[in-house]
């Protein structure tokens, strides 16, 4: 039956679950009261109805951390806002430890949490049984609790969401399937229903399970897909305790929750089965999937034993539906980068409930500023590619991605399906060469180098892994002879036309104004002065730019720079990344092995092509464009070689190699040698939310030279004011932990920040790490840093650690310069 819906909206919603009443209520919380609400059938009839309810605070990062407190803190009072009882309560949550290396896991993230201010105890397998009596601790060898972990009624919450939308000036419409997606002039314009259309500046896709399907009607890519996901319901156990903490046993795939005197079983298993891969059935609502009781049952017998109350207690439900996943695990949030105006805010990998809080207000806070409110890297929609929304990616990668969420976390941990998609030219000969791969964003790149007798094959774990001392060869090479990396995985993107040096001299904070030849170092600033980008800026010809970026970050960098060419630009940007390989020489040799397979007369030295130049150059028949650049700190040249090309480029250098010393190295090594330099990286140690002032980056900003670049004025009031925060280098005495990441830093015996990056740096003997020097808000300047004493904490245990601002490895940067 058609329904009355206005003409017209500021921002229209579909989607009405969780996730679409948190959004509608944090907007009106704004002041956005023009918002529309169209769900399909009925308000949580999709996923949200049957979703456990379990309210956890620890998350992988700080900033989606703190979206989960607020989430707590939020459903914490709406009952008593909205007069919607929600069911909420926090009685903790407790994780299981069967093995010593669940136990690390367990422990890094206690200490993790510690630096997100978050409540958190180690507690022993007799202490978990007080807590929670039902408990056999017979194989635990450790547990970690979260007091103020919650649980609340999935339904009741949305409802009091919902609520409080409404009362704040929203229209929620029941039964209104969206049937198409309106674009106008380029931008989303609005919706089209059987009950008509309705223009809107900003369309959100909440639509769930339902989301790819309407990305699709806005030409818009959208990775996720439903999978199976399995629970049973106890009957009521007389005498049943109301306060028991939700209990999660990792090792054994299952969580179990007291649900109104009964306890609910849930499993996130290893083999996962994708759901409706051809589309979801139209009429779908408030419906259950069939049972497979045989899929569950290594599961329930698990909790049998773990639980032995359940060996009597009956099972009155036994629950299969559906729940959406992305490639990663991580939901999807933000403006999609092909259609402005259309955010999503969908893909929610079964923790919908505990993020629907913190999700809903930080992207009302971006769509009324233009600007995520903080830095939400981790979820943004522009860290996957278009690929990844095709049905065959998601039917082997999602199932994989529900049995990750209760997988061990190891470091360097990689996917084992859709793989071997994006190749470079030289992947063949990397792969006969004894690669072992790692994927970013599709790319297959080589991440270490198996020696002959080896098998290319990670043996995980929390201390050294099997290629330790590989890599440690690896690197010998980068510091004492030369090194070769396949780094054909950069983004390359190039801009020409007679406004092209306009263009790039707004955007980019240092000053890109030079001869052809040159390379320049710059960031990508917002109005705020945080970092949008990093990478590198080569001036081809007076009217041709080359912007090289990394692979993981292709898609935004893109998006930042076409969203900044103003209309009518006198100027066109091409994305040439698969046009050139790129073949990275790095080491003290560099430069015999380059002029030894170079066309003579070439000139390589220091005068004839200094650091931050390039040359055109021929090696065999190939046309070689050398960039005398370097990430891992040496001496050392980028070779971007078209892709017909590189096979033959490699084999020659290959040839030439032996009188040189030449390795093949992978990113374990380059990792481990940027860390000792203390070369930034975008995504860990710098994003959005950070200056380059706060991060030692000063040096590559022309902020004295440029008057008019985005993100300027901001710089010169911190410059003014002072930062309160400053990047800083740790380096343990002892040289036997190792450091991965989020590891609290402690000052004089306080908690004073967190590594944002870490590993071992092989030439100097011990882990190392970057991150983050606070003194609670007041000046971070090099003699607080110096006069601080310091320890790294890992795993609860705490190493002291020298600090500095320079790096530890060629202070003076003459190794890569000379």
């Amino acid at each position: 039956m058609a329904q009355d819906l206005p003409g017209e909206v500021e921002v229209v919603i579909v989607g009405g679950g969780v996730v679409g009443c948190s959004l509608a209520y944090h907007l009106t919380q704004l002041g956005m009261s023009d918002v529309l609400l169209l769900e399909r059938r009925q308000l949580t009839c999709g996923t949200t109805w049957h979703a456990a309810g379990l309210v956890g605070q620890l998350r992988a990062t700080l900033n989606l951390t703190r979206l989960a407190q607020y989430t707590a803190e939020l459903y914490a009072g709406l009952e008593a806002e909205t007069g919607q009882a929600t069911g909420f309560r926090q009685h903790g949550s407790l994780s299981l430890a069967t093995t010593a290396e669940r136990l690390e896991e367990l422990r890094r993230g206690a200490s993790m949490a510690k630096t997100f201010g978050l409540a958190v105890e180690e507690v022993s397998p007799a202490e978990a049984q007080a807590l929670h009596p039902l408990l056999n601790v017979d194989d635990v060898v450790g547990c970690v609790f979260l007091p103020k972990d919650g649980q609340t009624n999935p339904v009741d919450t949305t409802l009091a969401l919902a609520k409080g939308a409404r009362a704040g000036g929203a229209t929620i419409r029941e039964g209104i399937a969206v049937t198409g997606v309106l674009v106008d002039d380029g931008r989303a314009a609005g919706v089209r229903t059987a009950s008509g259309d309705v223009a809107a500046r900003i369309v959100v896709n909440c639509a769930g399970m339902w989301g790819r399907e309407l990305g699709r009607m806005a030409g818009v890519a959208v990775p996720l897909q439903a999978c199976e996901h399995y629970y049973v319901v106890t009957e009521e156990i007389p005498g049943l305790k109301r306060d028991l903490p939700v209990l999660r046993d990792p090792d054994h795939c299952a969580y179990v929750k007291e649900d109104a005197g009964k306890l609910l079983v849930g499993a996130f298993e290893r083999n996962a089965r994708a759901w409706a891969l051809d589309g979801i059935p139209p009429d779908f609502c408030f419906d259950e999937l069939p049972e497979d009781w045989e899929h569950f049952l290594p599961v329930l017998e698990s909790q049998a034993r773990r639980l032995p109350v359940l060996q009597e207690a009956g099972i009155r439900t036994f629950f299969c539906g559906p729940e959406s996943f992305t490639p990663d695990v991580r939901y999807l949030l933000g403006e999609a980068p092909e259609l402005p105006g259309f955010y999503l805010a969908c893909g929610f990998n079964s923790i919908g409930i505990q993020s629907a809080g913190g999700a809903g207000k930080v992207l009302a806070e971006w769509i009324r500023d233009g600007h995520p409110p903080m830095d939400l890297w981790d979820v943004d929609i522009r860290r996957l590619q278009p690929f990844q929304a095709a049905k065959s990616y998601l039917a082997d990668r999602a199932p994989e991605s529900l049995g990750l969420l209760y997988a061990m976390h190891w470091p360097h941990l990689q996917p084992q399906t859709a793989r071997d998609l994006r190749l470079s030219p030289l992947h063949m000969r990397m792969q006969a060469a004894g690669a072992c791969f790692g994927e970013t964003a599709g790319w297959e790149r080589p991440l270490w180098y198996a020696p002959a007798g080896v098998a290319p094959v990670p043996a995980y774990s929390y201390g050294r892994q099997n290629w330790f001392p590989h890599v440690a060869a690896e690197c010998r090479a980068v510091r004492e002879t030369v090194a070769l990396f396949d780094q054909s995985p950069f983004a390359k993107f190039s801009l020409q036309g007679p406004e092209a040096l306009a263009v790039l001299q707004r955007i980019c904070a240092n000053d890109v104004a030079v001869p052809p030849g040159r390379i320049v170092y710059t960031q990508w600033l917002n109005p705020r002065g945080g970092i949008e980008a990093d990478l590198t800026v080569a001036r081809i010809a007076e009217d041709l730019f080359w912007v090289v970026t990394g692979a993981a970050v292709a898609r935004r960098d893109w998006t930042w720079l076409a969203r900044h060419l103003p209309e009518g630009a006198g100027c066109c940007v091409t994305d040439i990344t698969s046009g050139w390989a790129v073949l990275g020489l790095a080491g003290p040799a560099s430069r015999a092995l380059l002029q030894a397979v170079a066309e003579a007369p070439e000139r390589l030295d220091a005068a004839a092509c200094p650091f931050g130049h390039w040359v055109d150059l021929t090696i065999g028949a190939a046309p070689v464009r050398a960039m005398r650049l370097s990430y891992a700190g040496e001496l050392g040249w980028e070779l971007y070689v078209p892709s017909e090309f590189a096979i033959s480029v490699f084999d020659r250098l290959q040839a030439a190699g032996p009188g040189t010393g030449l390795r093949l190295a992978g990113l374990h090594a380059m990792e481990s040698c940027r860390l000792e330099k203390g070369f930034r990286h975008w995504g860990h140690d710098i994003g959005d939310e950070d200056t380059p002032l706060e991060a030692g980056l000063d040096f590559a900003v022309a902020i004295d030279r440029k008057p008019d670049f985005i993100g300027r004025d901001a710089l010169l009031r911190q410059r003014d004011a002072g930062v309160t925060r400053r990047l800083v280098q740790f380096r343990l005495q002892d040289p036997e932990p190792l450091l991965y990441h989020n590891e609290p830093i402690w000052r004089d015996g306080r908690i004073a920040g967190y590594l944002t990056s870490g590993g071992y740096g092989h030439s100097l003997g011990a882990a190392v790490g970057m991150g983050y020097l606070h003194d609670g808000g007041g000046p971070v300047d090099p003699g607080f840093v110096a006069a601080g004493t310091y320890e790294i904490e890992i795993a609860g245990r705490r190493f002291p650690a020298a600090a500095s601002l320079r790096p530890f490895h060629d202070p003076a940067g003459r190794r890569m310069r000379d």
